[in-house]
């Protein structure tokens, strides 16, 4: 066999080296979207530890893929993890610099630990992003950001930016009936916080502070109402029993 051939042989053995290669990587790209998938459905049931160990073996074999580490974070933060869940969405943000839902949870992760200012920067960058399918989502976590900040205005402002997106979402309504009790407002609170529960006659949270800005501005008759509301709806939960104890102050 002369140089040439050999030459020519090299090169094949190399393609089909490379062919080998790319086919192995791509069948691994394969199972590990299978494994992600797996711990997808066990996330949405809400077995965590499940969902750990698939995303774990997703990860070993592909950890490149930003949905898999965003996957990462929202188990890390649903089981109370939160420097891992931000070690995640970091590093998916890394993956993919434009992917807006992976920086509104790392907002919220920082709002979990207390990191307002952090916190707020990830809100505003999804609320500038134009695509970004939930802007609503932001505008009501940059307003709580700023309520935990003691910044009302700006709360206020976040809030009714997130009602004029979706008026739907009963959620920034509550938040607004808070902020306009934490400065003195209560009309406006009461009128906010009866909205809600105009709108969502089952939501608890919402009766509970109708109740409380009952309770502040004297109508206690309408604040016991509120309160026995909460215990109806929510009976075995900390809320309920929060509304108790408040209910029998009132007495």
């Amino acid at each position: 066999m002369n140089k040439k051939s050999l030459v020519w042989m090299a090169i094949a053995v190399l393609l089909l080296g490379l062919a080998a290669c790319a086919g192995s990587k791509e069948l691994k790209k394969q199972q590990a979207k299978a494994a992600r998938e797996v711990g997808e459905a066990y996330l949405r049931q809400g077995n965590y530890t499940a969902a750990l160990r698939e995303l774990f073996k997703a990860e070993k074999l592909y950890p490149k893929d930003h949905i898999l580490q965003y996957d990462l974070g929202i188990v890390y933060q649903k089981k109370g993890r939160i420097d891992l869940a931000i070690k995640h969405f970091k590093k998916a943000i890394d993956l993919k610099p434009d992917f807006a839902a992976a920086v509104n949870n790392l907002g919220t992760a920082y709002y979990d630990k207390g990191e307002w200012d952090a916190s707020i920067a990830c809100f505003k960058k999804v609320s500038e992003d134009l695509i970004y399918a939930t802007p609503h989502f932001a505008y009501y976590n940059l307003g709580k950001a700023y309520f935990m900040k003691k910044e009302y205005a700006l709360a206020e402002k976040y809030f009714l930016k997130a009602l004029e997106t979706e008026s739907r979402f009963v959620e920034p309504l509550v938040e607004l009936g808070r902020t306009y009790m934490a400065v003195g407002r209560d009309s406006e609170a009461i009128a906010a916080l009866k909205s809600a529960v105009d709108q969502y006659p089952e939501f608890a949270r919402a009766y509970f502070y109708l109740a409380e800005v009952r309770r502040m501005s004297g109508d206690y008759r309408k604040a016991l109402e509120a309160y026995n509301k909460v215990i109806e709806l929510v009976p075995n939960e900390p809320l309920a029993r929060e509304a108790q104890k408040r209910k029998m102050n009132l007495r």
